[in-house]
């Protein structure tokens, strides 16, 4: 396992649609894909950090990293702790046309938090590295990173999803703004 170098914005994968795999269902993923995986997984716990796509680790692949840690989980349905899991061409619906704005940060864009609108209730699908089909409704801070690492296999950055670039700041600066900067 090793620590990959993570791309910061600016990069041009990071703007550039991912390429899906190919998957033989019920087939583990060749071993190279295994590693890339464990090697994303390894990068995102150091970073630290709770999701993380291949095109940040200059990898054009529709792969994605992800955890719900128990301190950011709601523990409501579709939002409880999951340890490190992986996607491999994942997709996903919206459920509800209901957006929730919300704090996100980047591997990619260090130092910064935005103010984000994404879909309240999920459901996608991707494969394991067994092949296996994994499909799930997920809710708050589960539905939130799944739909954030998932655009960054389309070359979107959370900043493309702000509706007002005013509600962006440096994390040391979150401090001078109220609850109020998360409703619309």
């Amino acid at each position: 396992m090793a620590i990959l170098p993570i791309i910061r914005m600016g990069h041009p994968t990071l703007r550039t649609v991912a390429t899906a795999l190919p998957v033989r269902p019920g087939l583990p993923f060749p071993e190279e894909i295994q590693r890339l995986a464990g090697d994303m997984i390894e990068t995102m716990l150091a970073a630290p950090g709770i999701g993380l796509a291949a095109p940040q680790v200059d990898v054009s692949q529709r792969i994605i990293v992800f955890r719900v840690p128990a301190e950011r989980a709601s523990g409501a349905e579709g939002d409880t702790a999951l340890g490190n899991q992986v996607l491999i061409n994942p997709e996903f619906v919206a459920l509800t046309d209901e957006k929730k704005l919300g704090w996100e940060g980047c591997l990619s864009i260090p130092g910064l938090r935005g103010i984000v609108p994404r879909h309240v209730r999920i459901r996608y699908r991707g494969y394991d590295l067994d092949g296996d089909l994994v499909e799930r409704e997920a809710t708050g801070t589960h539905a939130r990173v799944i739909q954030h690492e998932l655009d960054h296999l389309d070359g979107v950055l959370y900043l493309d999803r702000m509706p007002d670039l005013g509600k962006l700041t440096f994390t040391e600066e979150m401090v001078h703004f109220t609850a109020d900067a998360l409703k619309g």
